[in-house]
């Protein structure tokens, strides 16, 4: 197990560690009771990591000789898996069973194709929760700064699914207030951590911002925290965020190189930030941190996924995370 007694900005008592060693852009986690670790992995499916490290990788056969690239992954009661197809033309959701049949679960919203489908989660009202970060093909064409067209797809519990809120800046991971009030999402090239008030019909009221992020900070995933407070990790500068209820910021960790992050500012600012700035990372250890989980018995570990990894980081937390919707699952 590696240790990094003192990585790169960090709040005193952060140790980071790794776990697994094999995985394939490792980009959204989940956490489970029994202790095992999911994550999407682009060898085409979801890789399980279990408290040893040793890891399971469940793929299979897309239909239509479509190649898998899960982006974001849902964990199922049954133990399959929802997973969002991020291709570079194609998306929507494809359900993957443990013996490795995948099928589809949603192609098409109101007669439409979905195109690139970045998120999946379920909530325990029985709604699954989609988001498509942009229209623009490639998808880096939307990195600028200035477009606004991702949204997000509710599917209800009978199976209908509607678009319930649109014009978002690159929409990203979503998640349900612990107070069951809203939905809050990261908008990661918006800049910004947005929530309407989430109706008990489904339907979602107007947006209203969280908060604003400054230079180098892009906001990916997200997990919320007992206290109420979201924990926001940011794609490019590597940085651990406490976003509290008032909206007021807290940098708990943070790995990066100032000249580059400058680079990427300058270029998101000009409008031509494009995949080299987000690929191209420079830091000491963390790799394009994507998604947060909260892990353990108590919930207190905190476990990072990042795009251009092939393990899982984790680290101690300053308070527990809240118990997710498939917790409790195998």
């Amino acid at each position: 197990m590696n240790l990094l007694k003192t990585p790169i900005h960090a709040n005193a008592g952060t140790e980071l560690s790794s776990i697994g060693s094999q995985l394939v852009r490792p980009e959204c986690v989940l956490a489970t009771r029994s202790g095992s670790l999911y994550t999407a992995d682009w060898r085409g499916g979801v890789a399980q990591v279990l408290p040893d490290g040793t890891e399971n990788l469940f793929t299979g056969t897309m239909p239509d000789g479509l190649t898998a690239r899960p982006n974001g992954i849902a964990l199922m009661a049954d133990g399959s898996f929802l997973m969002a197809q991020l291709g570079e033309t194609d998306g929507g959701v494809y359900r993957l069973t443990r013996d490795g049949q995948i099928t589809p679960w949603l192609r098409q919203v109101n007669g439409v194709d979905l195109p690139p489908t970045n998120y999946v989660v379920q909530d325990a009202a029985g709604r699954t929760w989609i988001t498509v970060s942009t229209l623009l093909t490639p998808r880096a064409a939307a990195y600028r700064g200035d477009v606004a067209d991702g949204f997000i797809v509710c599917v209800d519990v009978s199976g209908h699914a509607s678009i319930v809120a649109d014009g978002l800046g690159y929409t990203n991971e979503v998640a349900i207030h612990p107070s069951g009030r809203w939905l809050y999402v990261n908008e990661t090239f918006g800049r910004r951590l947005s929530r309407f008030e989430l109706r008990a019909d489904g339907a979602l009221g107007a947006r209203e911002t969280v908060t604003e992020f400054g230079a180098g900070t892009f906001p990916d995933g997200m997990a919320f925290d007992e206290e109420g407070a979201a924990w926001i990790v940011s794609i490019v500068s590597n940085r651990l965020i406490r976003v509290m209820p008032d909206g007021s910021q807290r940098i708990h960790l943070e790995d990066n190189e100032h000249e580059h992050l400058s680079w990427v500012e300058e270029a998101f600012q000009g409008h031509t930030m494009c995949r080299p700035h987000l690929d191209g990372i420079r830091s000491q250890r963390l790799r394009n941190i994507s998604s947060i989980a909260f892990a353990g018995p108590d919930r207190r570990t905190g476990v990072l996924g990042c795009l251009l990894g092939n393990h899982l980081e984790t680290l101690p937390m300053p308070v527990a995370g809240v118990a997710p919707f498939h917790w409790n699952f195998s």
